[in-house]
């Protein structure tokens, strides 16, 4: 089965699961635009948590769970990035923003539904680890973590001058990586077993992941794609290819595969679909 044919399939069967769950809530337009949200994703975050999860023989059921509650967690960081008062996007995953389909009110409280239903997913009863899965979710959505970078994302539009290299690599640690790293750590922390392998690996792949969506933004489809593209050169906001250039860019996030791929190396051929995954993130066309 090819790479793509997997991760579709693991997709639907996270969406069934966030499906399942929107269904035990009150109907509601905060309900149908959660539910919205939630659609047409790539799943690679659930993906690398079922992952994970399978190379430390934690159960396909609760595992399932927790990929749930990072795509839960994903999509609110979504709608309200989406937000006139952030990036003010009309397009994302192909589909109207949450506040153009509804209204801004409507998408904050679809966000805030989101994130508190990924807390309710890791803690549900009988999840492994829940308070551990918990606790490392906050740390990775929080103010140190994925707010953070989007934070430092929004104060580099007014700076006076362009990030440099290293302090765009530290706000996308924060912005796209930290989720990245729940997600791949979450196999290990519910098994009880060390993280630290994969966390390297989320590192790199994370780093990859953002300087392929800055390739992506320069010369993609927007159609494809499905979201607004060249928004960053338009805003004169630097970036890994304004920085290091197409060529430079991708050879970076070539290398950084490799040193993703590397930090596998103590599980062997068990951990296959992790590195398919790593060599899926700098080939994707969305």
């Amino acid at each position: 089965m090819s790479f793509p044919t997997r991760l579709q399939t693991a997709a639907g069967q996270v969406a069934a699961r966030l499906d399942a769950a929107l269904a035990t809530l009150p109907p509601s337009a905060v309900r149908e635009a959660m539910g919205y949200a939630l659609r047409g994703g790539k799943g690679l975050r659930g993906y690398l948590v079922l992952e994970s999860a399978a190379l430390h023989g934690v159960a396909r059921d609760h595992a399932l769970t927790a990929a749930a509650a990072i795509e839960a967690m994903h999509a609110y960081s979504l709608v309200h990035d989406d937000l006139p008062a952030m990036d003010d996007d009309d397009l994302r995953r192909g589909q109207p923003t949450v506040h153009l389909a509804w209204d801004e009110a409507t998408a904050i409280l679809a966000g805030d539904a989101l994130q508190a239903l990924a807390f309710e997913l890791v803690c549900l009863p009988g999840q492994p680890n829940g308070a551990q899965m918990a606790l490392t979710l906050a740390r990775a959505a929080g103010a140190a973590g994925m707010v953070l970078g989007q934070a430092l994302d929004i104060a580099a539009e007014t700076a006076a001058q362009p990030l440099t290299l290293e302090e765009i690599t530290a706000l996308q640690a924060g912005k796209t990586g930290a989720l990245f790293e729940w997600a791949c750590t979450a196999g290990p922390r519910m098994a009880g077993a060390d993280p630290a392998p994969l966390a390297r690996y989320a590192a790199a792949m994370g780093l990859a992941f953002q300087i392929a969506d800055d390739i992506l933004d320069t010369e993609g489809d927007a159609s494809t794609a499905g979201k607004r593209l060249r928004k960053d050169a338009e805003a004169g906001k630097a970036t890994f290819v304004s920085l290091l250039g197409l060529d430079a860019a991708r050879e970076r996030a070539e290398t950084l595969i490799d040193t993703a791929c590397a930090a596998l190396e103590p599980y062997g051929e068990g951990a296959q679909s992790l590195r398919d995954a790593a060599r899926f993130v700098i080939s994707r066309d969305r």
